[in-house]
């Protein structure tokens, strides 16, 4: 299908959301007019370039979600929250900062690919390590892990997009595995462990997807690593879950998967669509309009940046919307998605 390949030669030169090649960083994060990253644009200038027209070029009242400078580690887990309002949001949005470096490092790794197309792998194989209390709790059942791939691979496939708001991304998703560990403190405590948790468990390498149910603390439903992430710490890459959001789970509103696939965008390399909120760059993604804020339950028609163009992309899989509202991916979020498979993840590149 056409829209399954790009070529390198498309990408190259071509700024995010049509905004400048260039980008600069400061100490006040909300006060940030971050541009695009061209892949031949190194070192990276220190001087902003121009906004793409109509974004904001002032700095924004609003700040986006989580951008408060303190706990940079956490933030580098990309995140989905069951209410963006509450306490369990904070500290776990990528910073503007940590966005551009992440698309310098994706420019960089395509251009020794230009001229090639690109294009997604046939499946991608999964593999779901199922963390579990001593008593049973949190231990899903074969069944239930099926269907969560068969989620995904729906997802991806498309199918859940109403009229032609949706795309094939290419992308299709096999299980290869279950691992089971029923451990009271890793269950109760993921975060605590998991640096260990998943060195020992992790299996594959960049393109084998390790998901690990779990646990999470209240509001947190799941959070994933980064393409990038991979070379410095391999063990670690993956995405984790909480397990009452597969789908038949217990989690009120968020039980029919989506969660998943959520966070396996992150595993691909997405962003949310209110990153950078009304700001150049947002997303990163020419197709998605820009989004103030995250988005709760399904506020259709919300425009949380009236002086740009589109509605609030709120039934997109990587906002924060209930699980019936989720729909689809983007022609823009699938090229994006290949282009980080190809470049960190080992994917197909032919001339």
């Amino acid at each position: 299908m056409g829209n399954r390949t790009t070529t390198v030669r498309e990408v190259i030169g071509r700024s995010p959301r049509g905004g400048s090649a260039a980008t600069w960083s400061g100490l006040a994060v909300c006060a940030l007019a971050l541009t695009g990253l061209v892949a031949n644009a190194l070192p990276v200038p220190t001087d902003p370039g121009p906004v793409r027209a109509g974004a904001a070029a002032e700095p924004d009242p609003y700040c986006s979600p989580g951008s408060d400078a303190a706990d940079t580690a956490a933030r580098a887990a990309h995140t989905r929250v069951a209410d963006p309002g509450a306490d369990a949001a904070e500290g776990v949005e990528v910073t503007p900062e940590q966005a551009a470096e992440y698309e310098d490092q994706l420019r960089e790794a395509l251009v020794p690919l230009r001229g090639h197309e690109l294009a997604p792998p046939y499946t991608v194989p999964v593999v779901v390590h199922v963390i579990s209390a001593e008593d049973g709790r949190g231990d899903v059942s074969d069944r239930r892990i099926q269907e969560q791939v068969d989620v995904l691979d729906q997802a991806y496939r498309g199918e859940y997009a109403l009229g032609s708001e949706g795309t094939d991304t290419g992308f299709r998703f096999e299980l290869a595995d279950v691992t089971r560990n029923a451990d009271d403190a890793w269950f109760r405590d993921f975060n605590r462990y998991r640096d260990t948790i998943r060195s020992r468990l992790r299996q594959g390498g960049p393109e084998t997807l390790n998901i690990y149910t779990t646990e999470l603390e209240s509001g947190l439903l799941g959070y994933s690593t980064f393409p990038q992430d991979y070379p410095d710490k391999p063990s670690q890459d993956g995405v984790v879950i909480a397990h009452d959001t597969l789908p038949g789970g217990e989690r009120d509103r968020f039980n029919e998967g989506h969660t998943g696939t959520h966070e396996v965008g992150h595993w691909l390399g997405l962003f949310h669509t209110f990153q950078n909120g009304c700001r150049s760059p947002g997303d990163y993604v020419d197709d998605t309009p820009y989004e103030r804020e995250a988005a709760a339950g399904c506020p259709k028609g919300r425009d949380s940046c009236p002086d740009l163009p589109g509605e609030d992309p709120v039934t997109n899989f990587m906002n924060y919307s209930d699980d019936a509202c989720m729909t689809h991916f983007t022609q823009g979020q699938t090229r994006r998605m290949i282009e980080h498979w190809v470049a960190f993840r080992g994917g197909d590149a032919r001339v």
